[in-house]
């Protein structure tokens, strides 16, 4: 039984100016112990309005907040160099886990295996599986059109980046999205209590920094110091990072494919996100296992995939279909003849000469490459190749067909 300034009835909406501020506070509280506590109604909340909801962003301020006591615990070598560990581990979990298991199901594993997934991802304090899987299969669905909750083109730079986690619309989750990991009840309580695996993970961390201190002296580290630089360092800039890809991925980079939204291919942020940066090739598709469709398209996340398949925990790891490589192919070779034109055009005194000599050598190349490639190749058929993921595919989701690339794209 809660205490009276926590009870509720299931049609009071909290966010309502008659209900009183403690209550509103002490919903929010509850929601940080058990976040399928919505006494009005997940509906109700995701009608809501798009504002901050300042209760919301006292976990982020906790977080940064933390980051300051290393004024206080120092540095030693091992410790700067667990956080980056830490960081980039609990990266693979975002992305590797989070993403390109639990939103687009991009290769297989067992229930124990799954259940083994979501502990790891759950220590990324980035929310439960489900959570996370849900908003991201609808960012595809809407992707830059005004239900986007975290569009740039839309919202806003702050408010892809971060203000959009902070609105009560935002909080729940939607069950009914997500019904092919909703089965699984251990999935459903690690994403209702999503906070018991952060905790209990800091603690860890500490309890290993005190261990130390006494065990390995030499490494001049401590609980505290542990703690600072393993979690609350790390975990912050893992934060921003993951939040990278919906505030930047869609304002820089370059366009392979012409999708129906802005999703951009960036050498940077596939650097910073581990191969989550080639974000235009994961919007035309998004079953593969693999984001950087190239071998010189770095992506950390499949390496570690693929290395882990080797184990047996996982398998099944999706390719990017040959009709896909195809469309890359013609695009890419759309884009550099304009950007040819384009430099042509731009320094004509300069490039004709040379021009005059190299091109109609390298079109002959060309053309052989080409008439050799196309001899060994089965007739492609005439209707586009269609992709549905598994958003589509596990609740009939309609979704637009990309339009055809042109030049210049």
């Amino acid at each position: 039984m809660f205490p009276p300034f926590l009870s509720f009835s299931m049609s009071e909406n909290v966010s309502s100016p008659s209900v009183s501020p403690l209550r509103r506070i002490g919903a929010t509280l509850l929601q940080w112990i058990d976040s399928d506590h919505t006494p009005e109604g997940p509906e109700k909340m995701r009608a809501e309005p798009d504002k901050v909801d300042w209760m919301r962003c006292i976990p982020f301020i906790i977080l940064h907040l933390g980051c300051l006591g290393v004024i206080w615990v120092g540095w030693s070598p091992f410790v700067v160099w667990t956080a980056v560990a830490l960081y980039f581990v609990r990266m693979f979990a975002v992305t590797g886990i989070y993403h390109r298991y639990f939103s687009h199901k991009t290769y297989s594993t067992s229930r124990v295996g799954q259940f083994l997934l979501a502990l790891w991802g759950g220590t990324t304090v980035q929310r439960g599986g489900l959570w996370w899987a849900y908003h991201h299969r609808h960012h595809h669905q809407h992707s830059d059109d005004p239900e986007d909750a975290h569009s740039p083109h839309v919202h806003g730079f702050w408010w892809s980046h971060i203000g959009w986690i902070t609105s009560r619309r935002n909080f729940p989750t939607d069950y009914s999205k997500v019904k092919d990991l909703a089965k699984f009840p251990e999935l459903v309580w690690l994403n209702r209590f999503d906070t018991v695996v952060p905790i209990l993970f800091a603690v860890a961390i500490y309890y290993t920094g005190e261990f130390l201190s006494h065990a390995a002296p030499s490494l001049q580290t401590s609980g505290a110091q542990l703690l600072v630089w393993g979690f609350f360092i790390s975990t912050t800039f893992l934060f921003h990072g993951t939040s990278c890809i919906n505030s930047m991925a869609h304002l820089m980079g370059k366009r392979r494919f012409a999708t129906t939204d802005d999703s951009r291919n960036s050498f940077i942020l596939a650097i910073i996100c581990l191969g989550e940066g080639w974000h235009n090739n994961h919007h035309r598709y998004q079953s593969s296992t693999r984001n950087g469709f190239y071998w010189w398209e770095i992506d950390p996340t499949y390496y570690g995939l693929k290395l882990l398949s080797y184990t047996g925990l996982i398998w099944g790891l999706k390719p990017v279909p040959k009709s896909i490589m195809e469309e890359a192919a013609r695009a890419d070779h759309l884009a550099t003849i304009a950007a040819a034109q384009k430099a042509v055009h731009a320094h004509p005194d300069y490039s004709y000469g040379t021009l005059k000599k190299v091109v109609p050598a390298a079109a002959a190349i060309a053309v052989a490459t080409a008439a050799t490639a196309q001899s060994a190749l089965p007739k492609k058929a005439d209707d586009p190749a269609i992709h549905r993921d598994v958003t589509e595919e596990t609740h009939n989701m309609a979704k637009k067909n990309p339009p055809p690339v042109t030049p210049g794209t």
